[in-house]
């Protein structure tokens, strides 16, 4: 680590106390830009990256809400705008019992290179509360959201903020959201992504995300001229990103073995058809249960409860190929990377956020896999959420066919951003490097142009 990092990340750490994913977040790109750095010096003159660091704004708020039964609850809501250099804030609503402002601090900084990767006019942003929608009733969820909104609807705005879904806010969420914004501001705009599609929404936007990632995954094997067809795939969670990845393997030929939720995981031999997978969309989607109950359905699949004492996860501890963490961050540690690399796995594909530990990236490039960081891999979300914005900024919807193939171009082209700019900067097949520097550079080109705001 270069002095500047080590002098950086000790005041990052001073600034922002108890933030340890936000401390991570930073370091990997820091480390990852002290390249550029020495190179141009006018970036550290204008003090570009401290400025990358600070969030533009942040907005916190009580959100207090009256559930079915009369009772009064106060939960703690979020906005994060990070970064507004090349567009408007973008970026996701998690609603979870563990989202705090370093967390979405985090998400935000991450945001801001993701977006500037995807060639999209967009700048950076993340929000959300400590509510936990698992297991609530529609109504209390609506109570709750039209609360939240209530009082975001202030910060937000197709041409300021424009947020969408992530962890615990999906569709339901979002027409709740969107239904309190529109009542409040008396405009029909497109202020938030991941609409339904009758009132403003982009087909393919629920599947971006999954989609991207695999797509990145197939982009990253075109290298070794190298395709999914019969590759045997790990992933985690069980919700619109995992659901999406799965049904994209099945598509190119590939098998995904595992899914997961909170409470354990499922390992199916066999592989999870698009029979199989259409049951988990059901299951989690709809009735909205736990993921063991795949195994209790299909006698070829093996439940395996969490056990959080474990040093690590057995998810990963299976004879595979490929891997696409798209359950939330940390999930993978150094000895989870260890797992993954003895058993075969030589691609990795991150479809959640941060979801290795930064001793587990060390062990994907010290092993020279192809390992795509979520800043890269997961774009497709945002790519789509930006498309979405397209389409409702000129009043038009566009077909499944067009919005997958700007999906797939936009997936390409960060795949090409990454490797050219890995080998610029003398680490070829550096993925991380690439998107860290390729989102960077962008967005501090742009604050140049701006000046000191």
């Amino acid at each position: 680590m270069s002095q500047y990092v080590k002098d950086l990340m000790a005041e990052v750490k001073a600034k922002n106390p108890a933030e340890p994913e936000f401390h991570q977040a930073v370091q990997e790109v820091a480390e990852s830009l002290a390249l550029v750095l020495d190179r141009h010096p006018e970036y550290r003159a204008a003090k570009i990256l401290e400025r990358i660091i600070e969030p533009e704004r942040i907005i916190t708020f009580r959100v207090p809400w009256v559930d079915d039964q009369g009772e009064v609850h106060v939960n703690r809501g979020f906005r994060i705008e990070m970064n507004s250099a090349i567009g408007p804030y973008k970026g996701g609503l998690r609603f979870h019992p563990s989202v705090n402002q370093g967390i979405l601090k985090f998400l935000a900084f991450e945001q801001v290179f993701k977006n500037s990767l995807t060639t999209l006019p967009m700048g950076g942003g993340k929000g959300g509360s400590d509510f936990d929608p698992k297991g609530k009733s529609d109504l209390k969820i609506m109570r709750f959201c039209q609360a939240f909104m209530s009082e975001l609807f202030r910060h937000i705005g197709p041409d300021t903020d424009v947020p969408a879904g992530d962890i615990g806010v999906g569709g339901r969420e979002i027409g709740y959201l969107f239904g309190q914004y529109k009542k409040l501001r008396n405009e029909f705009t497109g202020v938030l992504t991941g609409k339904g599609l009758n009132w403003g929404g982009s087909l393919i936007r629920p599947e971006a995300t999954g989609y991207g990632a695999v797509y990145f995954a197939a982009e990253m094997l075109a290298t070794k001229k190298q395709t999914l067809e019969g590759k045997v795939c790990l992933v985690s969670g069980s919700g619109n990103v995992a659901q999406y990845t799965v049904e994209k393997i099945n598509q190119l030929g590939g098998k995904a073995v595992t899914l997961s939720d909170s409470n354990g995981y499922i390992y199916d031999e066999a592989g999870i058809d698009n029979d199989k997978l259409a049951f988990v969309m059901e299951l989690k989607n709809v009735r909205r249960g736990r993921i063991k109950e795949y195994a209790e359905k299909y006698k070829s699949a093996v439940y395996t409860e969490l056990n959080q004492n474990m040093e690590y996860n057995p998810l990963w501890n299976h004879k595979a190929q490929c891997a696409f963490p798209s359950a939330t961050q940390n999930e993978i540690n150094a000895k989870d990377a260890q797992n993954l690399v003895k058993n075969g796995v030589y691609v990795v594909s991150e479809g959640a956020n941060m979801p290795t530990t930064i001793d587990g990236v060390k062990v994907f490039l010290d092993s020279k896999i192809l390992y795509g960081p979520g800043k890269a891999a997961n774009a497709g979300g945002v790519a789509t959420s930006g498309l979405e914005m397209s389409q409702n900024s000129m009043r038009l919807p566009w077909t499944r066919e067009e919005v997958d193939n700007r999906l797939h171009m936009i997936m390409k082209s960060i795949h090409k951003t990454c490797v050219d700019i890995a080998d610029r900067f003398g680490t070829p097949g550096n993925y991380v490097n690439g998107a860290n520097i390729g989102g960077f550079l962008k967005v501090a080109d742009a604050m140049i142009d701006q000046g000191v705001v």
